[in-house]
């Protein structure tokens, strides 16, 4: 069973010498925009590794000279690889630990529980599986009182200092450009300090803590002068979620308003990063501005979507002088001139808009994204949570229902711990009032009562949810789902909750994807057999949950590739909640009217619960409504500016090609 085939998609064909120079003057013309050296890799576990390694050579090198080795590690997910790698090295007795001093670079403050500390996870994830001695163990004490916190910070940095300074200190880039919580416009002279977290730090945060109403006001963090002083600093970033944040580090204008740009002025720093995260670095989403380029269709829109949007021309009023302007003669070249690329790319991006998303009965299809026949189709939309249907594809499905297709929405997950205590206390409150008003059965009531009271009075932070208070929450999701997909005219029979075990932790810690996941997707396709399916590809997902669903269909399409109705059927990518599809890898562009629109927004207002009080909506303020109107708007008007039809919005599918 192949279970991570998402990493196997390639939207875009990058040649290998833009992110894996031959040598390094190769290195020096392509990179020459980026003021930090930045070392792309093709997956994270490929970049971890190289880092692991790489330390773990400069540690044995140490204890070879009988001297410490000070490593100072954040309590994020980008480091969670490299740490697998070490472990693996230390229990096939490659590696010792023992000479190694660590320095945790931030704690949250004040604490109330260990659980859900940077330590407490730095002990889960990497402490507790190798040989550091516990007294070579340094971290800031998130309990301590007020009044000690100064002496507390100048002690830290004096300990650092005795340890004989830092020698790898690894980070990660977070929102507005933070390293190690510091947030723009902190001094470039700061040590280590306590900083009062913001609106975006906590909901950084919130997902460590399962709410933002849990997460403690402020952090103790080394401070960008302690970071700059390390000898070696290694800035880890991983998928596309942080790609603006890699290019704004690596190529942007140093300033204390993007704090992590203060790492272009260190002697000894490396960003280490995947194609993903690499994205909108010059080399890879410009190449045409450093080298010469091997050009293909998609290559080839996207320059000219990039012309368009420096020249604010649409695309048919490009010309000769532009393209020669802006590092694109190349085109001329091979096209002899600008008409001919335009009409070209004109209509090659003319032929993704369709009103009929599963195809248009009876029609010449020559030109269109989806096939005529056959007509109706059986289609299943695959929604990782209860409400990514309607948010990413809500106009879609709706007019797939529309069009009389026999569609099917699949939620594959419960989404259970995405529902606030106070969402799940309300429901019980009615369910208790319903039992005292129409039946004397105390076997419910009962139960309503011992969840009310475990909310209110019991409830421990940082444990796991009780059974019981899952299926509450399971519960209040499925029918909101259930609401939206009948709203939007999927038939109640159609409407399917895989609840696939992976999820089922109670925590927002989820299992690896297993066989069980795999078997429940092929049970359910060799049921339809579907001639068109969508699926969720918003592998920039901050929770990660979208990325293991994509690898649970993609996996038992592979298992599934021998069977004959899978050769015919279509498998269709979308975005929305998190990110929206670049015009270079749009193939299909469903617009959306004014009154689609209200539909779509109406169907996902259906989620009461993932209003303003969801626990994880992420470091984005606006509601999901509001993300998905404006992505599909930005997409409409894109297309606008280009030059092609005025909409008032559009929702955008890449096709899928089993590997």
């Amino acid at each position: 069973m192949k279970t991570n085939l998402s990493s196997k998609i390639t939207l875009t064909k990058i040649p290998k010498r833009f992110y894996h120079p031959a040598n390094a003057y190769e290195h020096s013309v392509l990179a020459r925009f980026e003021k930090i050296p930045t070392y792309i890799y093709e997956s994270i576990d490929e970049g971890s590794a190289s880092v692991a390694h790489h330390i773990a050579d400069e540690i044995r090198k140490s204890s070879r000279e009988s001297r410490n080795f000070v490593l100072a590690l954040p309590g994020g997910r980008s480091v969670r690889c490299v740490f697998n790698e070490w472990i693996k090295m230390y229990k096939k007795r490659e590696l010792s630990f023992e000479n190694v001093i660590v320095f945790l670079v931030n704690e949250f403050y004040p604490l109330t529980s260990e659980a859900n500390s940077n330590l407490a996870h730095l002990r889960e994830t990497f402490l507790n599986h190798v040989n550091i001695k516990k007294e070579n163990i340094h971290y800031p004490d998130g309990f301590m009182n007020k009044d000690e916190i100064y002496d507390y910070c100048r002690r830290y940095e004096q300990d650092i200092d005795n340890a004989g300074g830092i020698d790898y200190l690894l980070l990660s880039i977070g929102h507005n450009g933070r390293i190690a919580f510091n947030p723009p416009g902190t001094a470039i002279s700061s040590r280590t300090h306590l900083v009062l977290l913001d609106s975006d730090s906590r909901k950084e945060a919130a997902q460590r803590f399962h709410s933002i109403d849990n997460v403690p006001s402020s952090i103790i963090t080394m401070g960008l002068s302690t970071i700059l002083k390390a000898k070696n600093v290694v800035l880890l970033s991983w998928g596309a979620g942080k790609a603006n944040d890699v290019h704004h580090t690596t190529e942007g204008k140093a300033g204390d308003n993007y704090p992590a740009t203060c790492l272009q002025s260190h002697t000894s720093c490396q960003v280490i990063t995947d194609i993903q995260a690499a994205s909108e670095l010059t080399r890879i989403s410009r190449p045409w501005l450093v080298s010469s380029c091997e050009w293909d269709t998609k290559l080839i829109r996207r320059a000219i979507v990039w012309l368009c949007k420096e020249t604010g021309k649409p695309i048919l009023k490009l010309t000769n002088k532009d393209y020669t302007e802006h590092e694109l003669s190349e085109l001329l070249a091979l096209y002899d001139s600008a008409y001919n690329v335009n009409i070209k790319i004109f209509n090659d991006i003319q032929h993704t808009i369709t009103g009929w998303p599963g195809g248009k009965p009876n029609a010449d299809d020559s030109n269109r994204p989806e096939r005529a026949a056959p007509y109706p189709k059986k289609v299943i939309v695959f929604s990782p949570h209860p409400d990514d249907d309607v948010i990413s594809m809500g106009g879609t499905l709706r007019r797939l229902c529309d069009q009389h297709h026999d569609v099917y929405v699949a939620y594959q997950t419960s989404g259970n711990i995405a529902v606030g205590d106070e969402e799940v206390i309300r429901y019980c409150e009615y369910l208790r009032d319903v039992c005292d008003r129409y039946t004397k059965d105390e076997t419910v009531r009962r139960k309503a009562v011992e969840i009310i009271d475990f909310l209110c009075n019991k409830k421990v932070e940082g444990e796991p949810e009780i059974a019981d208070v899952l299926f509450m929450k399971g519960t209040i999701r499925r029918e909101e789902a259930r609401t939206a997909a009948r709203y939007s005219g999927v038939k109640d029979a159609n409407i399917r909750f895989l609840d696939l075990p992976f999820y089922e932790t109670g925590t927002v810690q989820k299992n690896p994807l297993g066989e069980a996941d795999v078997a429940i997707i092929k049970q359910l396709l060799q049921e339809i057999k579907p001639d068109q399916m969508f699926v969720a590809g918003d592998l920039a997902d901050p929770h990660g949950t979208h990325k293991v669903c994509l690898d649970a269909v993609l996996a038992a399409i592979d298992d599934l590739k021998g069977e004959q109705w899978l050769s015919q059927c279509r498998i269709w990518m979308y975005r929305g909640a998190w990110a929206e599809w670049e015009m270079d890898h749009i193939e299909m562009a469903v617009p959306i009217s004014p009154e689609e629109l209200r539909f779509k927004r109406n169907a996902i207002l259906k989620h009461q619960s993932q209003a303003e009080s969801a626990p994880f909506l992420g470091d984005d303020e606006r509601l999901f409504w509001q993300r998905a109107e404006y992505r599909n708007r930005a997409t409409a008007d894109l297309y606008k500016l280009l030059g092609l039809a005025s909409y008032e919005a559009i929702e955008a599918f890449v096709r899928y090609f089993p590997v």
